[in-house]
């Protein structure tokens, strides 16, 4: 992917001395790939969490953990507020098995 954008990028800035809007275009590419094409192979080593941080949760674990608490908190409101329709959605549930 890399190799497809450097070929055209080259490609633009060769086309720009003739027509000056291909080198804007050109800077778009390069923009717009290293901010949203490259994977997460280049991710920043510093948002890792590495077992060297002692007791400390990565910050993506710990909002993981948080949507799943807040998950599990609205399923149990759930189920107290509407309990026949709770104990029907089981039952299909195990129906379904």
């Amino acid at each position: 992917m890399g190799t497809i954008v450097m070929a055209g990028t080259a490609v633009l800035v060769v086309l720009g001395f003739g027509n000056h809007i291909y080198w804007l275009a050109a800077v778009a590419v390069l923009f717009l790939y290293t901010q949203y094409g490259r994977g997460t192979s280049s991710a920043t080593p510093s948002r890792g969490g590495s077992s060297s941080g002692g007791g400390m949760m990565p910050s993506d674990y710990r909002a993981y953990r948080d949507r799943r608490d807040k998950q599990a908190k609205w399923e149990r409101r759930y189920r107290r507020e509407r309990p026949f329709e709770s104990r029907r959605q089981e039952r299909e549930k195990s129906k379904g098995k």
